[in-house]
């Protein structure tokens, strides 16, 4: 996701500050380059040199002659983003008043003064969040375009984000917005189909493909909403569903009902990424008994696209298309069937061998060519991405 990003890593003193050095190594595994900044009181939470060990580059404890805030977050600087994290109430305080007495302060004066991104990861206990004076910083820092990473309130304490937030908000602040403004509807994971109140009807889709999609269109700037199996993510509105048909309904509530007037119309794209069951069975009303043969009558679902289609006609929608042949010509084949029957922008085909890996391989289909993507489901999901802005 931070492929070939220069990440500007300021350290303040909270007691967060013993997460950083896995913070720092997150994002060098998604591609960034990372460069350590520490105030003193984060130097008496964590020493400089593990900051180093995680960046793999000298940290900044204080500020010399070579001018370190210019050379790493000035206009010509070697950051392209600043991020501070842990960053305590007295270092958001200090950098909504411009008051530049830490390396970390003075980082910020001189990246909001040059227009290099910068991303707030605050930590803190609860009390000192719910300041108003601390309140009032944050508003009037984010008011100048800096973007905060919420924490998370638990025992009395404002947490700082966990790593996946934090580095989607650093891949947000530093990736093209070309779907700024959009309103995406993803949807993700399997379906289920109750068989009795204990036993239902599934299948392997993990859902991460679709989360890779949602997160990935939250990076490029779209509103999101994530119609999955899951839990809450701190990428998109999430809509909880099991069945078939509370997905369908789901789906067609968030992408509105009307093409003629575009502020009307509640979605710009859909991706249905999810695995929907395609039979539903009458649901008995007690625990059916085990031991006994048992026969159960399948009805089919109906198609979701379709019923999208019928929604909203000139809606742009990508489909996906599974199947266990092994072989790419059918695979094609059966892409391009649900490519015009239903006029998608394009197709996700792929082999259902992958469903719950972490590595993919799949086919790009549209109305005229074929491309093949080899890599990570993240970076599949970038991918998509990239191409739904395209035709957007």
């Amino acid at each position: 996701m931070l492929d070939g990003v220069n990440v500007a890593l300021g350290v303040s003193g909270s007691i967060a500050a013993v997460k950083v050095v896995e913070l720092a190594h997150e994002l060098r595994r998604q591609g960034a380059a990372v460069r350590g900044v520490m105030t003193e009181s984060a130097r008496g939470i964590i020493h400089p040199w593990a900051v180093e060990f995680a960046t793999g580059t000298d940290v900044v404890t204080e500020l010399t002659g070579r001018v370190e805030h210019v050379e790493l977050c000035g206009r010509e600087g070697w950051a392209d983003v600043l991020l501070l994290a842990p960053a305590t109430a007295n270092t958001v305080g200090k950098i909504a008043s411009a008051v530049d007495d830490t390396p970390v302060t003075t980082c910020a004066t001189t990246a909001l003064g040059a227009d290099v991104p910068v991303v707030v990861a605050p930590a803190m206990h609860e009390p000192m969040y719910d300041h108003p004076g601390v309140l009032d910083a944050i508003e009037r820092v984010e008011s100048w375009g800096v973007d905060f990473v919420d924490p998370r309130i638990e025992e009395g304490k404002a947490k700082i984000a966990t790593e996946e937030a934090i580095v989607t908000a650093v891949s947000r602040a530093t990736t093209e917005q070309t779907l700024a403004g959009r309103h995406i509807v993803v949807t993700a994971g399997a379906t289920a189909e109750a068989i009795d109140p204990v036993r239902i009807l599934t299948n392997r889709a993990s859902g991460k493909t679709g989360r890779a999609v949602a997160r990935a269109c939250h990076v490029r700037g779209a509103d999101v909403t994530l119609v999955h199996d899951g839990a809450d993510v701190h990428y998109a509105d999430t809509v909880t569903v099991e069945s078939a048909a509370e997905m369908r309904k789901a789906v067609l509530d968030a992408i509105g009902t009307d093409d003629s007037d575009a502020e009307s119309a509640a979605a710009d794209a859909l991706v249905s990424a999810a695995a929907i069951s395609d039979y539903t069975v009458s649901t008995a009303d007690e625990k059916l008994r085990s031991g006994e043969p048992r026969t159960l009558d399948l009805e089919p679902t109906p198609k979701l696209i379709d019923d999208v289609r019928d929604a909203r006609s000139t809606l742009p929608i990508v489909g996906f298309k599974a199947e266990t042949s092994g072989d790419d010509e059918k695979m094609i084949e059966a892409a391009r069937g649900i490519l015009e029957r239903s006029d998608l922008a394009f197709v996700v085909a792929n082999d259902a061998s992958v469903m719950g890996d972490d590595e993919t391989r799949t086919l790009f289909v549209d109305a005229d060519d074929v491309s093949e993507f080899r890599g990570t489901k993240t970076a599949l999901g970038a991918e998509i991405a990239a191409r739904l802005a395209s035709r957007l």
